[in-house]
């Protein structure tokens, strides 16, 4: 009996082993069915599905624009390049004699001697990602790092880091960990592929007293700056390397961004194409499966045409498409009217500007990306909040209309005049009034949104352009409900409004309802 049990018993320790044995040979679940990975290629990373489906339902988000280049707020946020610029005449030619006389010769006082002077002392995540909410948007983060070369994440890749000095703080972390609790999707956006100064190494020296140094890197070389130091330490916030030990550096940032924090949207600035192919290939693939391993729906944005349109989500930036577009694309504005980082003096978009921009936008297929300036000691001044909880009160209203949306078989209409946008299409800064229609409509395509971009004249009969070949059922005002007299012939729409105080003077938003 006893040598029976035996046997009985070797028999399991055998199956046992067997079974660990073959466990151990296959794929883990999480690899093989929740984290199919993509290679290095762009056909691989093209299957990805760059359009999913939180993104098409979000339509806004906000970034913003802050660091070291905050605490002299002066002009733009490329004073670091321009402080370094004697002798300029055009955009940016302020900074040179600002910095002389405010901080001294660059022989004593230079860009990474603003460190100690950014305190962020007033960043408070939880609020700062209470008040994104509260705007409406559906996914934040900041700039992780500008062409400045500083990092707002706590990094081990670069020393330069926000968490190792001045503020001591992993603001991006700080912050994701308030988005998540509201359940808002991350963003991360990069500029640090201009840092490394290629004309360093050539023979493409730059004068002494040149104002145009070359546009190829952010800090210009010259000998007598510390911009051209080879200390080893300096030079990695500088860009003052060979091209291959920069190319690593800069993937490596990006990796441990994706890594440690998990952005939902790596976005990157334009001059990502100064990136080698093979080094953009591996930082897309990185982000990918990473993300997807996580169950996560990832994006990669780029400009101009750093990446294949079928692998990433195109941005224009302070600006738009003209027409209906077949794909989902971004835009990157400023709710300021000059720099994109805070400056003295500063002036701001009102909030009907860029509610009627922002619709125009979503009415083509479009994502809005808002940029917002918080001062060096994190502070988000009460302009901007202003125009952030105006965007959010209107959104709030017409909620219905804007989220979970999809572009109509026409984008709309209207008397706009038109303005040639700064990097291709038309501006940002369009302007909208009553007589100007853009059309949304539900994912169900049970109801039209009509949006009127102002304010219509009251118990008047506006005729719908765009001909309608569902059977509507009824005509009412988002926001107040009031149902709506209308006629319907031909295909064409004819609502008459309510008074004014059932209307909203930025945009009315009329719902049809079809049956």
């Amino acid at each position: 009996m006893i040598k029976k049990v035996n046997q009985i018993i070797f028999m399991l320790c055998v199956l046992i082993a067997f079974i660990s044995c073959k466990d151990k040979s296959q794929p883990q679940s999480e690899t093989s069915n929740e984290a199919p990975k993509y290679e290095e290629t762009w056909k691989s990373l093209a299957t990805n599905d760059r359009e999913p489906e939180w993104f098409k339902d979000a339509k806004f988000g906000i970034y913003f624009h802050w660091g070291l280049y905050s605490v002299p707020a002066f002009d733009n946020e490329w004073y670091p390049r321009w402080m370094y610029v004697p002798g300029r005449t055009e955009w940016g030619g302020k900074i040179f004699e600002h910095q002389q006389k405010t901080y001294g010769p660059l022989s004593e006082f230079n860009y990474h001697d603003f460190i100690p002077m950014f305190t962020a002392e007033h960043f408070d995540a939880k609020e700062w990602a209470d008040l994104f909410k509260k705007a409406g948007a559906k996914f934040a983060g900041p700039v992780a790092q500008h062409h400045d070369g500083f990092a707002m994440w706590g990094s081990k890749v670069n020393p330069w880091n926000v968490k190792d000095m001045g503020p001591k703080k992993d603001i991006l972390g700080e912050l994701y960990v308030e988005l998540k609790k509201n359940d808002m999707k991350t963003i991360a956006t990069f500029h640090h592929a201009r840092v490394l100064q290629r004309y360093a190494q050539d023979t493409l020296q730059w004068a002494k007293n040149s104002s145009n140094p070359g546009w190829d890197s952010h800090y210009p070389y010259h000998p007598d700056y510390v911009t051209s130091t080879t200390d080893p330490k300096l030079r990695m916030l500088y860009g003052n390397m060979p091209e291959d030990e920069f190319h690593e550096y800069w993937l490596n940032q990006v990796n441990e961004v994706v890594d440690n924090y998990a952005p939902d949207i790596i976005w990157f600035d334009s001059w990502l194409d100064k990136i080698p192919e093979n080094y953009r290939q591996k930082m897309v693939a990185h982000h990918f499966n990473t993300a997807v391993s996580r169950g996560q729906q990832p994006i990669a944005a780029y400009k101009q045409e750093d990446l294949p349109a079928n692998v990433g989500m195109l941005d224009i930036e302070q600006g738009g498409k003209t027409g209906l577009s077949d794909d989902y694309w971004l835009t990157d504005i400023t709710i300021s009217n000059y720099s994109w980082s805070y400056i003295t003096g500063q002036t701001y978009k009102k909030p009907d500007l860029v509610i009627r921009n922002m619709i125009d936008v979503w009415s083509k297929r479009g994502i809005v990306l808002l940029n917002i300036s918080p001062k060096a000691d994190g502070t988000i001044i009460d302009e901007q909040r202003q125009v952030l909880l105006a965007i959010g009160k209107w959104i709030d209203k017409h909620k219905e209309a804007v989220y979970e949306t999809r572009a109509f078989t026409t984008f709309g209409y209207g008397e706009a005049a038109f303005e040639k946008g700064e990097f291709g299409g038309q501006s940002a800064t369009m302007d909208y009034n009553e007589k100007d229609i853009r059309f949304m409509v539900s994912k169900d395509n049970k109801h039209l949104y009509i949006f009127s971009l102002g304010l219509p004249k009251a118990e008047s009969n506006i005729e719908i352009r765009t001909p309608i070949t569902s059977k509507i059922k009824n005509v009412s005002v988002v926001g107040s409900g009031v149902d709506l007299k209308w006629t319907f012939f031909d295909n064409k729409l004819t609502l008459t409004t309510p008074s004014v105080s059932q209307m909203d003077d930025i945009a009315t938003v009329f719902k049809v309802d079809f049956e």
